[in-house]
């Protein structure tokens, strides 16, 4: 019973760990405000474009409406080179149709741990375990492992972003749509490989600091778990 209540701690705090990594990603990309503006402003992407920033930001709140679902279609008309245009053009659209999936999908990744999340929860209870002493145990060992794995995976990456980029791209594409023409594609412009390096970055930081903040709330409850055992 107790190899199997552990077996569910690692398994709880696996879940834990790929949520955050979603929901950091998810707070890089929505929630960080001026976010795009800055970088735009930092690649110089309004020269590239064509565009007034107003304008360009327009277009970006739309297309990551798109993202999430809120949007149905890229059919976005605006101003570039001072001539209305649709901005995206149908290679484009129909790209963005596949990286709409991914976005999609790992929402309902997240959905599907927190499911699983509490449905650990529920056999702990309902198997009598002492939830407070086994879950922060496992909770550190779990967490540490699983950053462990992400951390090498980090530094791969790392040593070579451009192939890795590709890479990803091979992995979950099942077509060539996400090689952009930058003289006919407009979002190959807007999202140039160093900003996906930027984002990246600021994901990795954004998830380090999480997984610390759980990693040392577990690390307080053990210490204090082992206090009151002393007592």
């Amino acid at each position: 019973m107790k190899v199997f209540a552990n077996c569910l701690g690692i398994l709880f705090a696996f879940t834990l760990m790929i949520t955050l990594l979603i929901t950091s990603v998810e707070a890089v990309t929505y929630w960080t405000p001026g976010y795009f503006e800055k970088e735009y402003q930092k690649y110089d992407v309004l020269s590239d474009v064509h565009m007034e920033m107003d304008d360009l930001l327009n277009v970006t709140d739309e297309m990551m409406a798109y993202l999430r679902g809120w949007r149905e279609d890229l059919h976005i008309p605006t101003i570039v080179d001072g001539q209305p245009r649709e901005f995206f053009n149908d290679r484009e659209i129909a790209h963005m149709e596949d990286v709409r999936g991914l976005f999609l999908a790992a929402l309902k990744i997240r959905q599907g741990c927190l499911l699983l999340a509490a449905s650990i929860i529920l056999l702990l209870l309902l198997l009598k375990v002492k939830i407070g002493q086994v879950l922060p145990r496992m909770l550190c060992i779990g967490t540490g492992l699983f950053f462990l794995l992400l951390a090498a995976l980090a530094f791969i990456i790392s040593t070579n972003f451009s192939k890795y980029f590709i890479v990803f791209h091979k992995i979950f594409f099942n077509n060539d749509l996400w090689i952009l023409d930058p003289r006919t594609d407009l979002l190959i412009n807007i999202v140039p490989e160093p900003f996906f390096m930027d984002t990246a970055a600021r994901i990795a930081i954004t998830y380090g600091i999480s997984v610390i903040f759980v990693f040392t709330v577990s690390l307080l409850l053990i210490w204090r778990l082992h206090d009151e055992c002393n007592r």
